[in-house]
């Protein structure tokens, strides 16, 4: 570890920035120091964000890269801020997901998993999660994440499996986890029930098919009509509005059920809507929900009609083993060939489909392990209400998780599935009674008997993930790190997961812990291609971030994707912005080399910006740069603070690429190259304070770069992870230097943009008279003469009070001082008058605007009288600088 930061401070900065080497060397160093884990501060107020788990069903996407990113931007800020911080990691086992990729690898074996049985099947995933799992971890590590590893946690792992035992068995004692028979979500491809947030509703080009039921006794027909033909063979009723006058002489008669022997009753209903369509609908218990509690009313038989692959089983009678689909298209034939077939409409509507697997669900008769969730979700609306939930970032997101909470149903938690937490129940061979614990059960806990057997289904994926907060803290016991972590400070999530997730982590924990589990909920939104478009498979667009790393750097990754984001909305990768990131990371790491090579016998203590450096000697680009890092530490912690990272981003490239290259550098070359060694002293302090302090505030966007700069700079400890933060400090201010800096950077500008549009070369020497305005801008003028005249690049320079504009100059008005620059022979007299009444133009129309502004009751009745003041002020300006420029134009024009 010493040798690492002996050989850092001893080179001579390289003369380009190699990402590759930087991000293996420091991230192996930042592990070895053990930087990344907590509770290395025990007087330090704790600061927690458990990572959302990623599935180990893969590689980490793009997605993934934001989510982590903007975690890390937090912890490392708050580490450097003195904070105990924990960034706990961990990776979710996916159930349905990750069953679903091992499937897939043993079909191209030509084996299925009652091939190898339950148990070998269980190895197998076990060594595809350990792979996947190792990849995450390389992943973590390339794009820089400050994750305390020693902590890591598995949803499958030991310590969490029991957590799910213990919630489910105080869940079932409670009466709030029941088991039962249900129409669920079926997915036919998976073989397993889907909660309701599983299923996606897509909008498809369907049928809407007319069929006549007749009477028994032949006197006549009723039609219904249905979406899908083939759960007719499961019919039991068709039902009626008991008011409808059509209907009521059928009301207990019997109806033949087409294509079959048997008959079913005519029924009458609340339910039923009069008005929409024939006013009659079939009624299929087993195969639709709503039909399945008009079949409870009213104590109606339930007929399955297909196996758990969607095939037909033997209650479809002729169509027993054909696909759900293919019976559909050849009992709409036989209907139509019985003449009971009334019409076919071509019908738009949503229709479920499996998120996992993509394929049509059904809805199924089944039964399964349930949560009651109405007393789970009374807690967490109250809480929410009672202002003692949940912050979300953005607030409008609060809004769509207690309309999702205040109307929730009942919670399916049952998959048929083999890889997950195994339901905690044992069924008795000989009583029947269900043995619920948290241990192995080996006896039947109300005869007795051995005879037992454990449930087969396991549980939801979401069931363990919902208690990841606190149950990676050692929950259910009373830990150390569950009394000091928890409740955690913050959540960084999708907003596309505020139902399987964010919502249950809430109820789950109020309901065990008694609190929140986390103070803040970030929403971002999702990451998008360049047009707009989800990133999928299908149409080839996602973005390795590994492949971003490897053509551009962690850095530059880092800073793109977490600085294009805004709380709850969605941003587009675009590659460019990732080259503009690079580019960003290449000026920091030039404007280094530079400060560096001009730092020979400056010390880490001359740093400090204490000592024998005093700030009342320093120039005024001194005092205003660090007046502006004043600001920028101030801006830049609010900003965090309150996730605003696209504007943290802004903030931090504007006051790097133009305060400190574009300007103090370029100013500090005066006093580093000149012959006053006290005054070179002091700006180099100056420009290793500053620099120290910019390092350390891009820190949480760009770890790498700034620890290699870092570590060649003269500095205290042992790496830049655990640098104090940059706080505000009043004593800072220089508001004089600001101005003072404004009206020469002003001049500069003004100079520079008129060389541009004459087409003067920066290396020909040019005449510049200004004309102060006042007293204090000529004592500005007089005092900072040596930068106007090395950056104009002047051949003769004056500034007077009363200086006579000169015939056929080029004119400039800025704030504070009217600028002349004799060109005669270089320039056109008309293009000058040209581009002074486009200037005209301009500021014409900006006093026009701040007069309107100025005039409108509505503006001058609720604006602050600051902002009012600020807003004269700039048309007191604008209308100055416009008599100016038409006082100038009238000489021109006399010429």
């Amino acid at each position: 570890m010493n040798e690492v930061k002996e050989t850092q401070t001893a080179a001579q900065m390289p003369t380009t920035y190699d990402p590759k080497e930087a991000e293996r060397k420091w991230y192996a160093y930042w592990l070895e120091g053990g930087y990344f884990q907590a509770g290395q501060r025990a007087d330090a107020k704790p600061y927690t964000i458990v990572i959302p788990p990623p599935n180990v069903t893969g590689m980490l996407h793009i997605g993934h890269a934001l989510d982590f990113t903007l975690q890390d931007i937090l912890i490392r800020t708050k580490r450097m801020q003195g904070f105990d911080t924990l960034w706990l990691p961990g990776s979710d086992h996916a159930g349905i997901a990750t069953q679903t990729k091992v499937e897939q690898k043993l079909r191209e074996e030509g084996l299925s998993r009652y091939d190898l049985g339950r148990e070998k099947f269980l190895e197998r995933v076990w060594e595809w999660k350990e792979h996947y799992a190792e990849t995450i971890h390389e992943q973590w590590a390339k794009m820089g994440f400050s994750l305390d590893y020693s902590r890591e946690r598995f949803t499958l792992d030991e310590g969490l499996s029991r957590a799910v035992r213990e919630v489910f068995v105080k869940l079932y004692e409670k009466g709030l986890i029941y088991r039962g028979k249900y129409i669920i979500n079926w997915d036919p491809a998976a073989r397993t029930a889907l909660s309701d947030i599983e299923v996606e509703y897509k909008e498809v080009q369907g049928r809407l098919y007319h069929i006549q039921y007749p009477l028994a006794d032949g006197s006549g027909s009723i039609t219904v009509a249905t979406t899908r033909p083939e759960t007719m063979l499961g019919d039991t009723a068709v039902a009626v509005h008991p008011d409808d006058d059509r209907y009521k002489h059928m009301i207990g008669r019997t109806l033949k059920l087409p294509l079959t022997d048997r008959e079913i009753p005519v029924i009458a209903d609340e339910y039923v809507e009069k008005e929409f369509g024939s006013g009659a609908v079939k009624i299929t218990p087993a195969h639709d929900p709503n039909d399945f509690e008009i079949g409870r009313r009213h104590d109606l038989p339930q007929v399955l009609v297909m196996d758990e692959s969607g095939t037909m089983n033997e209650q479809a009678g002729r169509y027993q083993g054909m696909d759900r689909f293919a019976c559909r298209k050849q009992l709409v034939a036989d209907l139509q060939e019985q003449g009971l077939l009334a019409k076919i409409e071509e019908h738009v509507h949503q229709v479920g489909h499996s998120e996992r697997t993509g394929v049509v669900i059904e809805p199924y008769l089944s039964t399964q392990w349930f949560v009651k969730m109405q007393p789970l979700a009374a807690v967490a609306i109250e809480a929410q209400n009672a202002g003692q939930g949940v912050n979300f970032v953005p607030d409008r997101f609060e809004k769509t998780y207690l309309r999702w909470i205040e109307n929730v149903r009942d919670w399916c938690i049952s998959r048929q599935l083999w890889w997950g937490h195994r339901v905690p129940a044992w069924h008795c061979g000989d009583c029947g009674e269900i043995t619920v614990s948290a241990d192995e059960a080996h006896a039947c806990a109300k005869c007795g008997s051995a005879h037992i057997h454990q449930d087969e289904d396991v549980l939801d994926t979401w069931f363990s993930s919902a208690l990841w907060p606190f149950s990676t803290l050692g929950w259910p016991d009373d830990t150390a790190d569950m009394r000091r972590y928890y409740p955690t400070n913050c959540l960084v999530t999708g907003y596309d997961i505020i139902y399987f997730w964010v919502a249950r982590m809430i109820f789950s924990a109020l309901e065990f812990t008694g609190k929140i589990p986390f103070k803040d909920v970030l929403m971002h939104g999702l990451v998008r291609d360049s047009e707009g478009r989800k990133m999928s498979k299908s149409l080839g667009n996602g973005v390795d971030p590994l492949e971003v790393i490897e053509k551009y750097g962690a850095d530059a990754m880092r800073y793109m994707i977490s600085t294009s984001s805004t709380p709850g909305q969605d941003l587009r990768f675009r590659w460019e912005r990732v080259e503009q990131a690079r580019n960003f990371a290449n000026k920091i790491w030039n404007a280094s080399r530079f400060a560096l090579m001009n730092l020979e016998g400056v010390t880490a203590s001359d740093v400090r910006l204490d000592g024998d450096v005093a700030l009342v000697r320093l120039s005024t680009a001194d005092r205003w740069i660090l007046h502006r890092l004043n600001e920028t530490a101030r801006d830049t912690t609010r900003l965090i603070d309150g996730y605003e990272f696209g504007e943290t981003g802004r903030l931090l490239y504007n006051f790097i690429w133009d305060d400190l290259c574009d300007w103090y550098i370029e100013f500090s070359k005066l006093k580093l190259y000149g012959d006053d060694a006290d005054a070179k002293r002091q700006t180099q302090a100056v420009l290793a304070y500053v620099l120290d302090r910019t390092l350390r505030l891009m820190h949480p966007f760009m770890p790498f770069i700034t620890e290699e700069i870092w570590q060649h700079l003269p500095h205290e400890g042992d790496t830049i992870v655990l640098a104090v933060w940059p706080e505000y400090r009043a004593e800072r201010e220089a508001p004089d230097a600001v101005r003072e800096m404004g009206l020469l950077m002003d001049i500069i500008r003004s100079v520079r943009n008129i060389r541009a549009e004459m087409n003067v070369p920066m290396s020909k020497k040019v005449e510049l008279l200004i004309k102060p305005s006042d007293a204090e801008a000529a004592g500005i003028i007089e005092r900072n003469q040596e930068y106007i005249v090395r950056f104009c690049n002047t051949s003769r320079f004056d500034a007077q009070a009363d200086l006579t504009a000169p015939d056929k100059a080029v004119t400039a008005v800025v704030t504070g001082a009217e600028l002349y620059l004799p060109l005669s022979g270089l320039i056109d007299i008309s293009q000058e008058v040209a581009r002074l009444e486009k200037e005209l133009s301009t500021l014409r129309a900006e006093v026009e605007r701040v007069e309107k502004k100025l005039a409108n009751p509505g503006f001058v009745g609720k604006a602050p009288a600051k902002v009012i003041e600020e807003e004269r002020a700039k048309m007191a300006d604008y209308a100055d600088k416009r008599d100016k420029v038409i006082a100038r134009l009238d000489e021109l024009h006399g010429m």
